[in-house]
């Protein structure tokens, strides 16, 4: 049996304290990932710090026009809200694709953006694994890696960040605010995630002791011409080979604005706005839209499993850039992909 200590602080000061004061303190709120974590022992916490009764379930649209979200308003709640449909399609699209209505039900926005990868050598404490045990090695590099990183990985984790959620509110240019020990401050969705580089146990840009409380999306939700495209082994309910957010603002044919973020192929959300800069004022049409996906995946690189996602992945950046430009998003409620 795995033992724990069991709070529920009322403010997020009193959790952030909670934190601090417990390094093997783990916070929980939907437990859709935590919770998995603990019966597979990847994680033995001392003190489980349950954050359901802080204030942060608020859905609503400020006087900016910019989309605030609880960190503990559910998925569901967040992809079926009116303002989000109407205005940040993108986003509700690419959290319905994800996982099942079940999960969606339980599940957090905070959550959603720090689950944890579902690597299989991550998930079985025989293996060796860089990002659970630093220093013991990647099975995953020279083992079975089909569902792993082809971008932006190091020779210590190839590991890739399983949120579709988090795909969308990169292309969105969401921001993150975390509050801790030093205060609140606000984390531009660019720089939330991490590379693995050498740190691979690290996820993120957080502190100790920082909780996210809050995700800020700007106005501009692309309600016109988007679409979230997720390729991936089983229709009905599985994590992404490949996904894609595209958003395109247009005059006339020739692209005013260009957004492309996607999932499953790094330890990150995957998004280069420099290679977005060169194509603004282009045409917008397939071989525009196959040169674009060829140079944002510059520099992929199989690992023997995985070496179909470098021809998935710019296949399916054209389709969806297709999609987009339409004006016809992927329909989340049919499982085929046209």
């Amino acid at each position: 049996m795995m033992r724990f200590s069991y709070s529920r602080p009322q403010t997020v000061a009193q959790a952030a304290a909670s934190l601090v004061a417990d390094p093997s303190a783990q916070i929980i709120a939907g437990g859709t990932n935590l919770v998995d974590l603990m019966k597979y022992d990847v994680t033995r916490p001392g003190t489980v710090i349950d954050i359901n009764g802080l204030d942060l379930r608020d859905i609503r649209v400020d006087g900016e026009g910019t989309l605030q979200l609880g960190a503990l308003a559910t998925n569901a709640d967040t992809a079926y809200h009116p303002e989000v449909q109407s205005g940040w399609p993108l986003l509700s699209s690419a959290m319905l694709a994800a996982a099942s209505p079940q999960l969606r039900n339980a599940a957090t926005n905070g959550g959603n953006i720090l689950q944890r990868t579902r690597c299989y050598y991550f998930y079985d404490p025989s293996t060796p694994c860089n990002k659970r045990r630093p220093g013991s090695g990647c099975g995953a590099l020279h083992g079975v890696n089909r569902i792993h990183a082809i971008l932006g990985e190091s020779a210590n984790c190839i590991a890739v960040h399983p949120s579709d959620m988090a795909v969308a509110l990169a292309a969105l240019d969401a921001v993150v605010t975390v509050e801790g020990p030093a205060g609140e401050r606000q984390i531009p969705f660019d720089d939330f995630h991490r590379l693995p580089g050498d740190r691979p146990d690290l996820d993120n840009t957080m502190e100790r002791g920082e909780i996210v409380t809050a995700i800020s999306v700007p106005a501009n939700g692309f309600g016109s011409h988007h679409t979230y495209l997720k390729l991936r082994d089983r229709q009905s309910y599985a994590f992404a080979l490949v996904s894609v957010a595209a958003a395109i603002r247009l005059e006339g044919e020739t692209i005013a604005e260009l957004r492309v973020a996607l999932g499953g192929v790094a330890h990150k959300p995957w998004r280069r706005k420099d290679v977005e800069a060169e194509f603004i004022g282009r045409p917008a049409n397939r071989p525009t839209f196959e040169a674009f996906a060829q140079a944002l995946m510059e520099g992929a690189t199989g690992h023997g499993h995985n070496d179909f996602k470098l021809d998935l992945a710019p296949r399916a950046i054209v389709r969806a850039l297709e999609q987009a430009h339409a004006g016809t998003p992927q329909n989340q409620a049919v499982k085929v992909v046209f």
